[in-house]
């Protein structure tokens, strides 16, 4: 593995790979949670399903979740990789002149979506671990909607998760194509190009809406 992620090209086709499973592990989240505007029940559903399917629960969330982090940490290394070699080979390497702010700051915007999605694992699949298999609590398909709405009580962490989605619009308004482009999919550009656009303004703003509708909605109460 090692030997294959030393090349270049193959670093970046790895990246765009991975950066499939992150587009896949937020759709079906997004899904999953979405339903939560509009039916209790049908999210309690969902949520128990998902929570207790074995398929779910030990082949696809952990290959997801594997995927998703290979993809930041990837992007690390590239990072480094790449300013190691403009310092190199170009004196006077103009960023500003050559790309995007979008391309330019990925590092930074998927620094701080890694540091976001360690805190929905801590806020979400930990307690999810610790009540199935460490303290052997009593299945309880109706529980999910108000631990969700619990974890919108606090307006910080509202914050926090709204500016996260923020930065993962942004990450993906570049991502989303690139990955694309990196697998040879260039003469699809256009429509990648417009897919992404749409992909990375509404996936980030579900997740806005759900957490501001959550929090709001418990502020009458």
């Amino acid at each position: 593995m090692s030997g294959f992620l030393s090349s270049s090209i193959a670093r970046k086709v790895a990246m765009a790979l991975s950066a499939l499973f992150l587009i896949i592990f937020l759709l079906i989240h997004l899904t999953v949670n979405i339903t939560s505007l509009f039916s209790e029940n049908v999210f309690n559903e969902l949520s128990h399903f998902m929570g207790t399917n074995f398929l779910i629960q030990f082949l696809m969330q952990p290959v997801l979740i594997f995927g998703v982090v290979f993809h930041f940490v990837m992007g690390f290394v590239l990072e480094i990789k790449n300013r190691s070699s403009r310092s190199i080979k170009y004196v006077k390497y103009n960023g500003a002149a050559n790309s995007t702010w979008m391309s330019r700051n990925m590092a930074v915007s998927g620094g701080v979506i890694l540091a976001f999605l360690v805190l929905h694992f801590i806020d979400f699949w930990f307690p999810e671990m610790n009540y199935k298999y460490i303290e052997f609590l009593p299945e309880d398909p109706t529980r999910y909607f108000a631990e969700l709405q619990h974890k919108f009580t606090n307006p910080l962490r509202v914050g926090a998760y709204v500016i996260a989605f923020v930065l993962l619009a942004l990450h993906l308004l570049h991502g989303f194509q690139s990955a694309f482009q990196s697998l040879g999919l260039n003469k699809y550009t256009k429509f990648v190009k417009t897919l992404g656009k749409i992909y990375a303004i509404a996936i980030p703003l579900g997740f806005i809406t759900i957490a501001l509708f959550h929090y709001f909605s418990q502020l009458n109460h």
